[in-house]
């Protein structure tokens, strides 16, 4: 039997904090496939980055067992690098969007199974926004700030509940963002849309947050193109009541929400105005380069 070389990379503050209490077994469910495992923990933001760009080339395989920012991180490391490494992910975040989107068990026992039985990986589609990667989702607005404001002691009790909690909190806090969106289209044209919104979000996932689904019918997270959301300014119980149905009914025909597709495009938007990449924060910026990378990580499912 061929050795497989895993390189771990686990984030052990993620989530509950589970991730060290399955690792033993994850790692005896490796070596038992035969696999020689390298483990290496992240102290601070930037770690898993820096792991996979440094010692991703001595790998077979990268085990990201994190959230989706750990994930994240390990795709900017490749990509910085220019590895092509197929990456198995064992969630071990709060929201785990991205395992959502790509039916990976939340269980992660389960998910290294799965990594170790598959023999399907998919060429997946990334973002670049300015120059910096994200996996699935650029946003800005309401909850937007929630995911890196949650307090940790919340969300190790709670979960992604937690979240929910914070975001209610932050609504009488919101006030609409301007921004404008040149979208190049492929005849040489170009497409404008601006407005004022509460929340924006320019995705490659069908779960957004934890909480918004978005239809899968829709969201082809190979197919070289984001799915963008925007919400308009919603004065009265009323309109929330309406676009908050819209929205669980995966009805984008709504007058509150401009809902369409972009392969790239140029965005202009306030520079105070934060954004979040995969949930991470984000300063802002006036004018955003932002492009599809267009199945450029590979990842089992």
């Amino acid at each position: 039997m061929k050795q497989i070389k895993n390189l771990f990379i686990v984030n052990p503050n993620a989530g509950t904090k589970q991730a060290k209490n399955h690792l033993p077994k994850i790692l005896d469910l490796f070596g038992g496939d035969g696999g020689v495992n390298s483990v290496h923990l992240t102290n601070s933001r930037g770690d898993a980055a820096k792991i996979a760009a440094e010692l991703g080339s001595l790998a077979d395989r990268i085990i990201c067992v994190g959230g989706d920012g750990t994930f994240n991180e390990v795709v900017t490391g490749l990509q910085n690098s220019g590895l092509d490494i197929p990456i198995g992910y064992i969630p071990a975040g709060t929201a785990n969007d991205l395992a959502s989107s790509l039916k990976i068990s939340k269980n992660m026992t389960q998910a290294a199974k799965d990594i170790i039985a598959s023999e399907n990986i998919i060429n997946l589609d990334i973002g670049r926004f300015n120059g910096n990667y994200f996996a699935y989702i650029a946003s800005f607005g309401a909850f937007t700030k929630v995911s890196y404001t949650t307090p940790q002691s919340s969300k190790n009790m709670l979960g992604h509940f937690a979240y929910i909690i914070e975001g209610v909190k932050e609504l009488p806090a919101i006030r609409p963002e301007y921004i404008k969106i040149e979208i190049f289209n492929p005849d040489g044209g170009v497409r404008i849309i601006e407005g004022e919104y509460v929340f924006g979000a320019f995705s490659n996932s069908k779960s957004v947050g934890g909480v918004l689904t978005l239809d899968p019918d829709i969201v082809d997270m190979t197919d070289g193109i984001f799915e963008v959301l925007l919400i308009k300014p919603l004065n009265g119980a009323q309109a929330v009541w309406d676009c908050v149905y819209s929205l669980i009914n995966q009805d984008y025909n709504c007058g509150h929400i401009d809902f369409f597709s972009v392969r790239n495009a140029v965005i202009y938007a306030d520079p105070k105005m934060n954004w979040t990449l995969d949930g991470e924060y984000f300063g802002g910026c006036e004018k955003i380069t932002l492009e599809n990378l267009n199945n450029a990580v590979r990842v089992f499912v």
